[in-house]
């Protein structure tokens, strides 16, 4: 067997390296194969396991505090790991002598007790601040959409436009339609949620942020400004009954003037895939497809949306 470890000049013969040296060779050889076999980006691992993604100004401010609270994890988690390992090269055994024992050490006994009272603080205020800045509304938002989830589908309107019969525009989706819900850029959008039966849940991944939607009286709303254009997956994130799988919806994030121009149409008494064609957008969802089932339906055909 071919021995390791350093040369002994005096003596001619190798000495394996200390418990330390050991600790720490294996320690890298670890967390070098953690990262190799997790076959994540440099981005995806400084990400922390937070999604990729995200689309609104709400969303940036979790995602700071996401980093923040990993950053703090992890030095504290090394502040730790350094010392149960210099506990171990230091006081590991070297005879059958029982090492001097400590008790009632006021001084670690302060330390053990503030610090993590400290962290926990530090932690709990950053938190609070942006929940309380995530879930506020404006007196007067820019856009106003009124959400209905139901047994199993959605109805999205947006109550300050009316159509030919003077209600407000909307689309509603049915088992052979995915509906479309079109909202602006650079806007502050206000969700107003309502059920007419049980507990559904808003859910667009690209928010990262999702709302229950409850049946009675109780009304959820929440805000958010979506900085990026494009077309979005939305699914109901509440088990909610038999159907619940195939109740997605799709997110259409457009220009401020292609939003007006898609509300002119609707007011005219176009079909939202004829609004959606009007502005130059796909007239159907091109996230998610319609998934037939058999499941009775309001309002199957979608020229009547």
């Amino acid at each position: 067997m071919v021995a390791t470890g350093s040369q002994d000049p005096q003596h001619g013969v190798r000495r394996r390296g200390t418990p330390a040296r050991r600790i720490v060779g294996a320690s890298a050889v670890g967390v070098v194969l953690l990262g190799l076999l997790s076959a994540c980006t440099v981005e995806d691992a400084f990400h922390f396991g937070w999604p990729r993604g995200g689309i609104t100004e709400q969303s940036q401010q979790m995602f700071d505090l996401w980093i923040g609270a990993a950053v703090a994890a992890m030095a504290v988690g090394v502040f730790v790991w350094g010392l149960i390992f210099w506990c171990i090269v230091r006081y590991r055994k070297r005879g059958d002598a029982l090492p001097a024992q400590t008790r009632y050490n006021l001084p670690i006994e302060l330390i053990y007790s503030v610090a993590p009272f400290l962290i926990v603080s530090v932690l709990f205020y950053y938190t609070a601040v942006v929940q309380t800045d995530v879930n506020k509304t404006t007196v007067d938002p820019d856009v106003v959409v009124n959400v209905e989830a139901f047994k199993w589908n959605w109805k999205f309107s947006y109550p300050t436009t009316r159509g030919p019969d003077g209600l407000p525009v909307y689309t509603v989706g049915s088992s052979d339609y995915v509906p479309v819900l079109v909202l602006p850029t650079d806007k502050t959008i206000r969700f107003v949620e309502h059920s007419p039966d049980v507990i559904h849940s808003f859910w667009v991944p690209e928010l990262l942020f999702k709302r229950d939607v409850f049946p009675g009286n109780v009304i959820n709303q929440f805000e958010v400004k979506i900085l990026e254009e494009g077309a979005y997956v939305g699914r109901c994130a509440e088990l909610c009954g038999t159907y619940h799988s195939t109740m997605s919806f799709e997110l259409r994030a457009v220009t401020p003037e292609k939003y007006e121009a898609f509300l002119a149409a609707k007011a005219a008494g176009q079909t939202t895939p004829q609004a959606l064609t009007a502005i130059g957008e796909e007239s159907l969802a091109t996230k998610t497809k319609p998934f037939p089932t058999k499941r009775d339906a309001d309002n199957a055909n979608p020229q009547n949306r």
